[in-house]
């Protein structure tokens, strides 16, 4: 077991390098429906803020939408794994993911001691996004056309707003809620949305917090900590990686190829991973870089 003092030493150089640069965190599964993960999860983003990074935090909420749903008693409709938001769907987005989740982690926020903003995407223009169009999705082993009502594709980033924040010393707080060219809001898919602002604010890492432990081999067995772009791009080809892991990788295969330094996928239900994985040599999740990138000190 390492000495306390041993375990710092080993963060120095890492704090050193981070300090002053931009990190954008999703939180999101189980992280968004436990009280006690998510306040571990916000301890360590309150501990990057005070070492001083700069924090920018995007949070999901589906597990929550679809229990809202069910307590008002709507069935929540799903195709090919996707979720069909109708307007009644979107009400209740719009409720869970601003009313009760960030206002939420806002107030987790300053409870550790810092300074948080929560923003949707109408917010100061922070999320333009278009109508998805129809999407294929493979049903009972056949492939069908559908119509996933009002959900959005970023099509752009006011980073504006957020420079400002994070400049006079705030975590901003985003929920995944675009608006189109006529002010009319859509549900966005958080980890696209969050790779979206990464590359807005030109960020030096990404990090995808979720339910599982970061990219694994195809008999689950193993966790890939150091994968390049091509490498990322060959297990998708290959079918190692599938169903929901393929926009999380997307997200960060995105970000990299437009500037984003590191991207990370990390298990977020684990004590302080999100740490673990940024400021220790072995790390603990999956770090994705550059073909060409040096990973000397990461």
């Amino acid at each position: 077991m390492k000495k306390r003092a041993d375990i710092l030493m080993e963060a120095l150089p890492y704090i050193q390098r981070f300090h002053g640069k931009t990190i954008v965190v999703k939180v999101g599964g189980h992280a968004m429906v436990d009280k006690d993960i998510l306040k571990t999860v916000i301890q360590d983003i309150v501990l990057l803020h005070y070492v001083g990074l700069r924090v920018v935090v995007v949070h999901g909420g589906g597990p929550e939408i679809t229990e809202k749903m069910i307590a008002m008693g709507k069935e929540p409709k799903f195709v090919g794994g996707l979720r069909v938001t109708d307007t009644d769907t979107l009400e209740i987005a719009q409720m869970v993911l601003v009313g009760k989740i960030n206002s939420n982690i806002v107030s987790l926020i300053a409870k550790q001691g810092a300074k948080a903003i929560g923003l949707a995407g109408n917010d100061a223009n922070l999320l333009h996004a278009k109508k998805t169009g129809i999407k294929k999705v493979i049903v009972d082993n056949k492939e069908e056309e559908v119509d996933l009502g009002f959900v959005g594709d970023v099509t752009s980033v006011n980073p504006d707003i957020l420079n400002i924040l994070l400049d006079n010393g705030y975590i901003p707080v985003i929920s995944p809620i675009g608006v189109d060219s006529r002010c009319s809001e859509l549900n966005i898919n958080a980890d696209t949305a969050a790779g979206e602002i990464a590359i807005a604010l030109k960020a030096y890492k990404f990090v995808n917090l979720s339910d599982i432990d970061g990219i694994m081999n195809g008999d689950r067995t193993e966790t890939y900590h150091r994968l390049t772009v091509a490498e990322s791009r060959r297990l998708i080809e290959d079918g190692v990686i599938v169903g929901g892991m393929i926009p999380k990788l997307d997200a960060c295969l995105k970000c990299i190829e437009s500037g984003v330094e590191y991207a990370h996928i990390v298990n977020g239900n684990k004590d302080h991973n999100l740490l673990i994985e940024l400021f220790t040599d072995d790390g603990v999740g999956t770090m994705i870089k550059r073909d060409d990138a040096d990973i000397s000190g990461e």
